[in-house]
């Protein structure tokens, strides 16, 4: 299976996000990666998971959800990070930006999100509930997601370390909210990273079975 790879630049008023799109020969739906807090579209975690989507015949995009000044004030504030209004509404933008590009429009669109990154993917998913069809979060913090989650029409799973015990108790409480076919995967011996040997690579299998199962099934 041959993927081709494209640096790409998201408009959204007057900035631009800067990304990596990935699509397989003959893919069969697109997966959107919204990172956690103090990282970027360069995260070797969520590179890894994109490749082994990839693999799987998924079409990925990585972008960064803060430009460089920002990341620069974010440093020193610690705050943009955190603002998850605003990161899911760049979250929109991608998805607006994927649904008018003619190869990738015809793609069903499931978002990856990674710690904070995951409360902006359900709160961008609430706001797009006809154009998201999946959701996995990894270490997520659904607890901070600014729409209700009873909002959320997309299948969710919920992937988290069996070590990282506060995070696991923040996806219990969303899981009893969330009113969209839901899972709970706990990972055993994993901490909130996935550093551990084959932890990573059980989370990119969980998610490759989650997003093959509700994207591309109207093609």
């Amino acid at each position: 299976m041959s993927v081709v790879d494209e640096p790409v630049s998201i408009p959204l008023d007057s900035i631009r996000m800067e990304g990596n799109l990935s699509i397989p020969d003959n893919a069969t739906g697109i997966v959107v990666f919204a990172h956690g807090s103090g990282s970027s579209r360069l995260s070797p975690r969520n590179r890894f998971v994109a490749q082994q989507l990839q693999g799987e015949g998924l079409a990925t995009l990585l972008f960064d959800l803060l430009t460089p000044e920002e990341e620069r004030i974010d440093a020193i504030t610690a705050q943009l990070r955190f603002d998850i209004e605003l990161l899911a509404i760049r979250l929109v933008a991608a998805t607006d930006w994927l649904l008018q590009r003619p190869d990738t429009n015809h793609l069903d669109i499931g978002y990856f999100g990674a710690s904070t990154g995951a409360a902006a993917a359900l709160t961008a998913a609430a706001l797009r509930p006809d154009n998201i069809k999946a959701v996995v979060s990894r270490g997520g913090r659904p607890d901070l997601t600014k729409e209700p989650l009873e909002n959320v029409k997309s299948p969710t799973l919920l992937i988290v370390g069996g070590r990282d015990t506060p995070v696991i108790g923040m996806n219990e409480w969303a899981l009893d909210r969330l009113r969209a076919e839901k899972e709970l995967r706990i990972v055993p011996g994993a901490t909130h990273l996935f550093e551990e040997p084959g932890k990573l690579e059980e989370v990119a299998a969980l998610a490759g079975e989650w997003f093959t199962a509700h994207l591309g099934s109207q093609q």
